[in-house]
């Protein structure tokens, strides 16, 4: 039987568009986050891979995810990531919902319309971030502002990968509805440029995710931890810039992403944007208390 670690495409945390678990995450929660991403990394690779029916796929993510509760001898990502919960005393609950999200990849190969879409979002996304803030032990209150930003990123990379995802997989998260608005086809994706039509019914998208967005706009002031909250502002900052290429550039003929320069330039600014934040957010308290006083 094929094992979860076979099917592995050799994509590591630093081949992805944002940082995971970066030199800004303190030491002692880095070994958690990675954890969790390996589980992550294994489970998407097996909803991706090519050469898989979807009753295989759905078979693998089911193995993984009894290695993960403890009902059957795991895989040995699955292994680390039940330690790690086990000793931080973390639900598997978020893992899960990904694993629901890979099972829908399998099996669900177009979008109705944006709820749709945000619906899959739920799965596939907001239960990253929302795992980071439990390793940090963030409040609830912080999950709508959470939900946008890793709402936004996913459909960032949903766009970015439209072509490829099209060619290879068959699978369009572009919504139908839009495509319908702008009369364009699932099928305008496997050319080696967008039509204008197409242009307009990506750009229409990223107009959503602008709005999207705006929702996490003081999302690393929400979180305790100021280098979490730096890390939180890097990642928004590179989302607003890839949103705006995209609104911009054509993702079937040009590769949208950041270079490792232009990376490390959204880091800076990021974390400079960060502390201009939070700092504005400590001004403000200080002139309640002090008026309250």
């Amino acid at each position: 039987m094929t094992s979860a670690a076979e099917l592995r495409s050799g994509k590591g945390h630093h081949d992805e568009n944002f940082p995971v678990a970066s030199w800004l995450i303190h030491e002692r929660h880095r070994p958690p986050i990675l954890a969790f991403y390996e589980f992550v990394r294994v489970a998407d690779d097996i909803a991706d891979h090519s050469a898989l029916s979807a009753r295989e796929k759905i078979d693998l993510l089911d193995r993984l995810e009894a290695g993960l509760l403890g009902r059957a001898e795991p895989e040995p990502v699955a292994a680390r990531l039940r330690a790690v919960l086990a000793e931080r005393d973390l639900s598997p609950r978020h893992a899960q919902d990904l694993l629901t999200a890979f099972r829908m990849d399998a099996t669900k190969l177009r979008y109705r319309d944006w709820d749709d879409l945000i619906h899959y979002c739920s799965y596939s996304a907001m239960p990253v971030g929302r795992f980071v803030l439990d390793v940090h032990g963030d409040s609830r209150s912080t999950w709508p502002a959470n939900d946008a930003l890793c709402a936004s990123l996913q459909i960032i990379n949903h766009v970015q990968d439209c072509g490829k995802d099209y060619r290879n997989l068959d699978r369009v998260y572009i919504p139908e509805d839009a495509l319908a608005r702008h009369r364009t086809s699932v099928e305008a994706l496997a050319e080696p440029e967008a039509s204008p039509e197409l242009r307009n019914c990506l750009r229409d998208v990223m107009e959503h995710t602008v709005v999207l967005l705006r929702g996490a706009e003081y999302f690393s002031t929400q979180v305790n931890d100021l280098r979490f909250g730096l890390e939180i502002a890097v990642i928004y900052r590179v989302a607003q810039t890839l949103t705006r290429r995209l609104l911009r550039r054509d993702p079937l003929s040009e590769r949208v992403h950041l270079n490792k320069a232009e990376f490390a330039a959204m880091g800076i600014v990021g974390a400079v944007e960060g502390l201009g934040r939070r700092a504005g957010r400590w001004i403000g308290a200080g002139r309640h208390s002090a008026q309250d006083a």
